[in-house]
C-alpha cells in the first residue's frame, strides 16, 4: 500500500488548531495553567494541543469553547 505524501505547503490542521487555541487563550490574558484549571483539562495536554502534537477530541473542543465563552466553531476558524 502506498502512503500519500503531504505537499510541502499542506496545512497541518493540528498545528493550525493549536495556534488558534493559543491565540484565543492569550487574548484573554490566560496562561496554559489557568485555561487548564478552568476547563478541567491537564496543562500538559493543552501544551501538546497548542504545539500540534495532540489530536484533540470533539468533546474537549466543546469544553474549551465553553470555558473561553465562544462557540466551538470559533476554535476551528483558522
Amino acid at each position: 500500500m502506498v502512503t500519500p505524501r503531504k505537499s510541502p505547503k499542506a496545512i497541518d490542521p493540528l498545528l493550525s488548531f493549536g495556534r488558534r487555541l493559543a491565540s484565543l487563550r492569550k487574548a484573554r490574558g490566560w496562561s496554559q495553567e489557568e485555561l487548564a484549571l478552568e476547563s478541567g483539562l491537564a496543562r500538559s495536554y493543552l501544551g501538546g494541543v497548542e504545539r500540534g502534537q495532540r489530536n484533540i477530541s470533539l468533546l474537549n473542543i466543546c469544553r474549551l469553547a465553553e470555558t473561553l465563552a465562544l462557540p466551538p466553531s470559533e476554535l476551528l476558524n483558522f
